[in-house]
């Protein structure tokens, strides 16, 4: 039986399940570059050339082993621009008996494949997506068996099943989480090692130039990309986090410092987002170190937390709860996405730092992301569908089934608090505490009102007036509650005023305008 294989640009592992058991005799294995991809959000120029030349070296490889291999191309003349379009033209061309694939990581996807089986009258079997260690029935059979979800528990499960980092039926050290020792502030003098850089191979340097020529209008610069875009590569980056940042990663790990986006951190989230690496063998690296004395628990725990906990999580979250669980806005959140989150220029240091850095990297780590750019989306009461399409378009490693959780629960609690337990909203004194970034702005931070009052001041105490009604009754707000409740009438008319002025425009020179994507 003659098979078409599906490999789509996130599946980029010699492992998937839709090459298993592939005849290299009758089998063909498909993969299109598609327009409708590279556009549906207008993608960080980084990003679309990770993806692109990664999915070229992957077909390459595969064709090395002497697989046949159907590659279509963007610039090809021919290209229709869409999978299904791409995928007629295959059948008609190769006329297998069936269709193979791996299920997809995005709902949309998920929803044009359904419609292929009809569509071309021919089988199709969509295979689990087993790179991940909890299956979606797994999933849902965990959050059937309670009423709410909470991360931790789910982890913990895992931790169970898999056996990392685990002695017997007893997590390693005693306690399953060392997060309260892995909150420290970067000393001044700690100099972070020297991240890898990948110099762009023939291939890679062809699609830089594809990517400059078509996508010219996208956010992003070009020129900085140094991306692993092969599996060899890929497990180099892994190495070098293991041994020259692993051991800090803990300690630092929602540290912030001016000119240094990478700290300690991993940043091979794009290569487990696409495929080259798988989350079992990163999870069994950080394992290993630990074992051999070369990590400490608390760093290889806070580590593999955001894998096999978090990461896993947000993926059952989303394709239980999707198609519907994008359209919730539980806190009523309507203003349109600011100017700077595309230009930097605004007088905010921390918001022009983390947007500079992201123009230049296509890449911020977890604790920008919630605490800078999404504190101030959250607290500025940004349209959740705004947000959420500006951090799927500008960071590398963000797909929809990873991006929307995230950004939907836990950046902008939209969902009401099904992803997290409360908002993550924190005034100037948290970023103070984490970054160097107040230090060099504009406004200051121990400023509560007047104009040059640290915005994230103002806007932290309008954000609990304006949701005091959805939130006052949630126990882990209890305390910003009663300090609010202290204030006269007064204060809060005046901060509510304030924080208005500056929601309308008060941040010159930037304005606040309108979203500049057509969603």
């Amino acid at each position: 039986m003659k098979s078409l294989r599906l490999v789509l640009g996130d599946q980029l592992t010699r492992s998937l399940s839709a090459l298993d058991g592939m005849d290299p005799a009758q089998d063909v294995v498909f993969m299109a570059e598609v327009a409708q991809e590279t556009t549906y959000v207008p993608h960080h120029k980084q990003k679309i050339v990770l993806i692109l030349s990664a999915m070229r070296h992957f077909a390459e490889e595969l064709i090395s082993e002497g697989l046949r291999v159907h590659y279509v191309r963007l610039d090809d003349p021919a290209n229709t621009g869409s999978f299904t379009g791409e995928l007629a033209r295959a059948i008609a061309l190769h006329q297998p008996d069936r269709l193979i694939a791996t299920e997809p990581g995005e709902w949309r996807v998920a929803q044009m494949m359904g419609e292929w089986s009809a569509q071309f009258s021919l089988p199709l079997d969509i295979r689990e997506d087993d790179r991940f260690f909890c299956s979606r029935g797994r999933f849902a059979r965990w959050a059937d068996e309670r009423k709410s979800y909470r991360m931790e528990f789910f982890y913990r499960e895992m931790r169970r099943e898999t056996g990392l980092l685990m002695q017997g039926d007893k997590p390693e050290g005693g306690e399953w989480n060392f997060d309260k020792e892995n909150r420290k502030a970067l000393p001044a003098r700690l100099a972070p090692p020297k991240r890898q850089r990948f110099e762009p191979d023939a291939m890679t340097r062809e699609v830089m130039a594809l990517v400059g020529e078509r996508f010219a209008d996208h956010f992003g610069d070009l020129a900085p990309f140094g991306w692993a875009v092969t599996r060899a590569e890929a497990l180099e980056a892994l190495d070098h986090f293991i041994s020259a940042c692993l051991p800090l990663y803990g300690d630092y790990q929602d540290a912030i410092k001016v000119g240094e986006p990478f700290l300690y951190h991993s940043i091979i989230s794009p290569y487990l987002n696409c495929g080259l690496l798988t989350a079992r063998e990163v999870c069994m690296a950080a394992e290993r170190a630990f074992r051999a004395g070369q990590a400490p628990l608390s760093a290889v725990e806070g580590f593999i937390r955001q894998i096999l906990g978090w990461r896993e999580y947000v993926r059952g979250i989303y394709w239980r709860h999707m198609p519907d669980y994008e359209d919730t806005n539980a806190l009523e959140a309507h203003r349109p996405l600011p100017d700077f989150f595309w230009t930097g220029e605004t007088r905010m240091n921390c918001i022009a730092q983390v947007v500079g850095e992201t123009r230049q990297n296509a890449y911020a780590h977890h604790i920008q992301r919630l605490m800078i750019t999404g504190n101030f989306a959250l607290l500025a009461g940004l349209e959740p569908r705004a947000v959420e399409a500006w951090y799927l378009a500008v960071y590398i490693d963000a797909f929809d089934w990873v991006e929307l959780p995230n950004t939907h629960g836990m950046v902008l609690f939209a969902d009401g608090g099904l992803l997290a337990s409360k908002p993550y909203a924190a005034s100037g004194a948290y970023i103070n505490r984490m970054s160097d970034y107040c230090g060099g702005c504009a406004y200051d931070v121990k400023e509560k009102s007047g104009a040059k009052a640290c915005p994230f001041n103002i806007l932290y105490w309008h954000f609990l007036i304006e949701n005091h009604a959805r939130l006052a009754g949630n126990p882990r707000m209890a305390m910003p509650y009663r300090t609010l409740e202290k204030m006269s009438a007064e204060r809060r008319a005046e901060i509510t005023r304030e924080a208005l002025a500056f929601l309308e425009g008060g941040d010159n020179p930037q304005k606040v305008g309108q979203f500049a994507l057509d969603l």
